[in-house]
């Protein structure tokens, strides 16, 4: 399954590089550590891989964390 929004492809990214031993499990912070937990290496490859350019910045639905508007 390859990355949805750019912010999915980083986090896909770091929890593919602890998974390889390149950074520290500790690093790993919210998507990134639910990632490396939950999914082979290989699916992380394939998340990772995605070209950034291609995808937007959040996927399609996410929740802004912005303030609402009036």
């Amino acid at each position: 399954m390859p990355a949805t929004s750019k912010q999915q492809q980083k986090a896909a990214g770091a929890a593919l590089a602890a998974k390889r031993g390149e950074v520290p499990k500790s690093k790993l912070r919210g998507a990134s550590r639910q990632m490396f937990e939950s999914m082979s290496e290989s699916e992380l490859d394939r998340m990772a891989s995605v070209k950034r350019s291609k995808l937007p910045r959040r996927a399609a639905g996410a929740k802004s964390r912005g303030k609402r508007a009036a």
